[in-house]
């Protein structure tokens, strides 16, 4: 890997994170030394006393990348899903700005909204908000990894995501290159969600195809990275064989590459994918190109969760996080590719 969590710039990490939210394109990571373990345990939880889940009335749902479609997507839904139990959804605009985050959250906890579901641009400057969140009795949901205080927290099957396309490749390059050629990763070391998924894709791909020569271990999150990555990379190996990215948006930069350098569009000797399930490489798999297989996230999946995680505290419900289930989708999974467009229009 090119970059570690203390080299890695903020404003890369925060693309990360606005590409990695679910099914757009997955991109910028919160800050170096996320409190999150490394191992994915659960961290300490606190929930507040007594309590049910009929009680709530108010969620706050605080997705700071708002310029993205992905948001007004999750507004929608999980706007639905509220109502549904008779819940009124706010929402903060944070425009993608760490700091604005943190003011409208400091606003949310002087307000008292009885619960708030955060996805943090800089883990460690929200722990402490989390922490005041608490004490004041509030009810605290981390998005997309974990924090030392919180009431629960919603992830995305972070490893399992990373495993299944990692053996999805490993299971193609067996079958379609004989065991052998090369392949690339597109990696995140900065927060947990990267640093789980590059591990699952890692392990699961070199462990099922041992022949198969790594030639790169690169730092990409987002489209523009991956795409000037993979075209380094490409330089050195122009006969690489597999692209594999952390996120959709980083290995959509090296379809691109791919594309850019020559290969065509439908290369029987290429493979490439990614994890979220983000709407151009859902395209791609389904249109029959080289861009192969998606791990990916259903946004209704997310919209549930953030409504049922906090209603299962104020239940006071053991175990009450949630792990989003996440699917390996392929050209075959055509009627699967059409309801997630769906749910991403």
């Amino acid at each position: 890997m090119t970059a570690s969590p203390s080299s890695a710039s903020p404003a890369s990490r925060r693309r990360f994170l606005a590409w990695s939210g679910a099914s757009v394109a997955t991109a910028a990571l919160a800050a170096a030394g996320c409190s999150a373990p490394d191992d994915g345990a659960s961290s300490a939880q606190a929930a507040p006393t007594g309590g049910a889940s009929g009680d709530l009335t108010r969620i706050g749902l605080d997705y700071p990348f708002t310029q993205l479609p992905l948001y007004s997507t999750l507004v929608k839904l999980s706007t639905a899903a509220a109502k549904r139990h008779d819940i009124s959804l706010l929402t903060t605009s944070d425009a993608g700005n760490a700091d604005t985050q943190a003011t409208n959250l400091h606003a949310w906890v002087a307000q008292k909204v009885p619960a708030i579901v955060s996805f943090p641009m800089v883990f460690e400057a929200t722990g402490s908000i989390a922490k005041a969140a608490l004490d004041a009795g509030l009810i605290w949901v981390t998005y997309g990894g974990s924090l030392e205080h919180q009431s629960a927290d919603i992830r995305f099957s972070f490893v399992e995501g990373g495993t299944l396309l990692g053996e999805a490749a490993a299971k193609w390059a067996g079958e379609r290159l004989g065991g052998k050629g090369k392949v690339a990763f597109l990696t995140d070391g900065t927060i947990q969600l990267g640093r789980e998924r590059t591990k699952g894709m890692i392990d699961a791909f070199t462990k099922n195809a041992p022949g198969v020569d790594v030639v790169a271990e690169e730092q990409a999150i987002d489209p523009d990275t991956g795409l000037s990555k993979s075209r380094a990379i490409l330089a050195k190996h122009p006969d690489l064989n597999i692209i594999l990215g952390v996120t959709d948006a980083a290995a959509y930069g090296g379809f691109k590459a791919l594309q850019q350098t020559g290969r065509a569009k439908d290369d029987a000797k290429t493979f490439v994918g990614g994890q979220d399930g983000s709407a151009p490489s859902l395209l791609a798999i389904k249109q029959g190109t080289f861009y192969r297989a998606s791990a990916a996230l259903a946004p209704k999946d997310i919209a549930a969760a953030i409504v049922d995680v906090p209603r299962a505290v104020a239940a006071g419900k053991a175990n009450p996080s949630a792990q989003v289930p996440i699917t390996l989708v392929q050209r075959a999974d055509a009627a699967r590719i059409d309801a997630l467009l769906a749910q991403n229009a």
